[in-house]
């Protein structure tokens, strides 16, 4: 019974790394990325559009929060009992298998800092959806909270790709070698794709644009 109860909830520890929090991460890095393309107005605009959404509070706590409350913290436990033995066999997917125990902890905590320094200070009522792109300027211009956000970033989105390899394994998609080395060709352009597309939406940040969001937004609250 023990090893049955181990059997779900590790499937289901997987099944929400990829439906719903797969789905956020690509969606996140797609409302970033307007600071990028479309600039400060764009990106103003698109975190408006998805806090008007009916029951958007709801959506948040059932389809982001809850899975990613789960996943994080049963994903700790998997890292804490994982036997890592990349010394005796440092070939590449033990390697990967490592990296992906080491990413999900770094990206758990990346998480965390994020939520407290952006959303969580939103429903503090200390700014408004509106500051957010001149509190990423605030954040980013930090050259040590840029390179951490970096870090954040390419953990986060190795944990993602990595992970959905694993998770084509484990339920029976990609079952061949041939299969499966297409899979991770396919998902390393993916990582290398989304890290790009994030960081190019990070360095948007630093941009004068939102240092003059930033001083009317100060300027205002005083």
């Amino acid at each position: 019974m023990k090893k049955l109860n181990s059997f779900y909830s590790r499937k289901l520890h997987s099944l929400l790394g990829v439906i719903p929090l797969g789905f956020f991460l690509v969606e996140h890095m797609l409302t970033n990325y307007e600071a990028f393309s479309g600039g400060k107005e764009a990106f103003i605009e698109q975190v408006l559009w998805l806090n008007s959404l009916p029951l958007v509070l709801i959506l948040e706590i059932v389809g982001i929060w809850l899975p990613l409350l789960y996943h994080g913290v049963y994903g700790l436990y998997i890292a804490y009992q994982a036997r890592n033995n990349v010394t005796q066999h440092s070939y590449a997917r033990n390697i990967m298998f490592m990296l992906q125990r080491v990413t999900g902890v770094m990206t758990l905590v990346f998480v965390v800092w994020h939520f407290y320094d952006t959303r969580f200070q939103v429903a503090l009522g200390n700014i408004g959806h509106e500051d957010l792109a001149a509190r990423m300027h605030e954040l980013v211009t930090n050259p040590l909270y840029f390179v951490l956000y970096c870090i954040g970033i390419v953990a986060a989105v190795f944990h993602f790709s990595n992970g959905m390899w694993s998770f084509l394994v484990s339920w029976g998609i990609t079952v061949g070698p041939r299969a499966q080395r297409v899979s991770s060709y396919i998902w390393m352009g993916v990582f290398v794709i989304l890290s790009t597309l994030f960081i190019l939406a990070l360095t948007s940040f630093t941009n004068e644009e939102f240092a003059v969001a930033m001083s009317m937004s100060q300027s205002i609250s005083s």
